[in-house]
């Protein structure tokens, strides 16, 4: 059986979580966020 997960709420939600426990790392973790959909978005021709 295989399971389908969407990446992009997956990493939203992580991202919010740790936002709300250590909001500082705010501006590293939306540039990681770009980072990874950035590449994603190259990897799979979106």
């Amino acid at each position: 059986m295989l399971l389908h997960v969407a990446v992009e709420p997956l990493i939203s939600l992580i991202a919010g979580i740790l936002i709300l426990v250590m909001p500082r790392l705010l501006n590293y973790i939306v540039a990681i966020y770009l980072i990874i959909i950035g590449v994603l978005g190259l990897h799979y021709g979106v």
